[in-house]
């Protein structure tokens, strides 16, 4: 199997494009901006959504749906979230079709099929929820509301990538009401730290945690928590986010509650969410020229089992051995799949595997079964090996918890190894266009300040990091006062 990858140094956003299409993950559709996730790219992403959902369950989350359409006057209701969305939305006009009398066997929209009131195709939910919550919550009794969905939604982007940017694209988000805004705060932190955890611990990718500035904000926010990663070609991206909305979206909608003293309050409230695009931090993260690179903990199959065979007899023998460990990987919790395909050639197969990310690939021919053992080769390092047959399952087991790890820590020393700090405006600029990367920098807390810096460079700032120590400094670009370095970088 030919891979004809383009390779990374060479152009990676169409070693990228190439990769994610050559490897089964997703293709464009006839819908313009919006893709196709084929079902070995949905099968990543299932396994992503199920340790997630997993996740906020346990902290007490149900699931809900809400609808698809907005009406515009509910939209329009939080004007922060509103102005923030305009520029993205879709929008329902009519509800009919019917036959075009100047083009027979066309169809054009029923002018006398107008609504009365446009409707918005979502592309965030929280003007439909919070209209909804209105009719659920009348006293402190009925908080806290801790409610997730699973959806799909709609903003218009102009440039698109496949899972990076697309007009249509599937996320969760989580949308919470409190008595108080101390509550808010704490299920706003611990949604951060659960998203960093599931993308460090799952994904093997390494994140800072920080909150943004106030230009860089979820719109209708007073404060949005982040974990932002670091990619390959020195490039940031916002893995995750969580909003603390305080009482924003509680007034525009009239969200009031009787607390214990009997008096009337507006509700906190959060948001949060993860997207598809986290398909793509991983693409981006791990893999190499000869295709995907997937963490144990997140590949479909887990173990792919190749056999070699030049006479009947040692096809059988080999197919034999294949049950028997596959029942046993199987029995810890191991997926596996054995090629035993017949149309395709061993190298085919192997070429295949490997572009596809399989963390390890078991070969067996017919002198391992004589001598008792397997070939072993491992996606990551790409080193094989020759391993006795005996406590093969075992074994498995804790190659692929040190593939796991092995890939977090490849990222995570990438990633140090890419954050810089810099003192003066030059050498933000060289180390940007040279190195790369994060960019750790004293600024003066200004969003004209922020905003030049972005004008003149293309870097944004990230995050405020969590754990940033003060520090008196002088602000890159004018020179004015700064208590403490935030993280600049350029961004998808």
């Amino acid at each position: 199997m030919s891979k004809n990858l383009t390779t990374r140094s060479e152009d990676y956003s169409k070693w990228y494009n190439e990769l994610v299409v050559k490897a089964d993950l997703a293709e464009n559709s006839g819908v313009r901006g919006s893709m196709v996730i084929k079902p070995y790219g949905y099968a990543i992403w299932e396994k992503l959504q199920a340790e997630l959902d997993k996740r906020f369950k346990e902290t007490g989350h149900s699931n809900a749906y809400f609808p698809l359409f907005i009406p515009k006057s509910l939209f329009e209701a939080e004007e922060k979230n509103a102005e923030g969305f305009a520029k993205e939305c879709a929008i329902v006009t009519h509800y009919r079709l019917k036959n075009d009398p100047e083009n027979p066997g066309k169809l054009m929209v029923d002018p006398e099929a107008k609504l009365e009131e446009e409707l918005i195709v979502r592309p965030t939910s929280e003007a439909i929820i919070w209209s909804t919550y209105k009719g659920w919550i009348q006293s402190y009794r009925d908080l806290p509301i801790l409610i997730n969905q699973w959806a799909n939604v709609v903003r218009w982007e102009m440039r698109t990538r496949l899972f990076l940017r697309t007009a249509e694209f599937l996320w969760q988000e989580g949308h919470t009401a409190h008595a108080t805004k101390e509550e808010a705060l704490v299920e706003a932190k611990q949604m951060q730290e659960i998203y960093a955890d599931v993308v460090e611990n799952f994904m093997a990718i390494p994140v800072v945690k920080g909150f943004k500035t106030e230009t860089e904000r979820f719109a209708g926010a007073d404060d949005t928590y982040t974990i932002e990663a670091l990619m390959q070609d020195g490039k940031a991206l916002q893995a995750g986010t969580s909003h603390f909305l305080g009482q924003n979206f509680a007034k525009a909608f009239d969200v009031k509650f009787t607390n214990k003293e009997g008096k009337q309050e507006y509700v906190w409230a959060t948001s949060w969410g993860v997207s598809t695009r986290l398909m793509g931090a991983l693409i981006m993260t791990h893999s190499d020229d000869n295709g995907l690179v997937l963490p144990p903990k997140l590949a479909p199959i887990q173990v792919v089992i190749v056999p070699i065979f030049k006479t009947e007899e040692e096809k059988n023998a080999i197919g034999n051995f294949a049950d028997e460990l596959i029942s046993e990987l199987k029995a810890k919790g191991i997926s596996v799949k054995f090629d035993d395909r017949d149309t395709q050639r061993p190298g085919f197969k192997f070429a295949e595997w490997e572009l596809k990310g399989v963390p390890l690939r078991v070969a067996i021919g017919g002198r391992d079964m004589e001598n008792k053992t397997v070939e072993i080769a491992r996606r990551d390092t790409q080193t094989k090996e020759t391993v006795s047959q005996e406590n093969l399952d075992q074994y498995i087991k804790e190659l692929l918890n040190e593939i796991q790890e092995n890939l977090f820590t490849k990222a995570f020393n990438f990633r140090n190894e890419h954050v810089t700090e810099v003192n003066s405006f030059d050498e933000f600029k060289e180390v940007l266009e040279t190195k790369g990367g994060f960019l750790l920098a004293h600024w003066d807390g200004t969003p004209e300040t922020e905003e030049q810096i972005k004008e003149l460079t293309k870097a944004t700032i990230r995050c405020i990091p969590m754990d940033r120590k003060e520090e008196e400094g002088v602000c890159v670009l004018t020179g004015k006062p700064s208590k403490g370095r935030v993280l600049f970088a350029k961004a998808y």
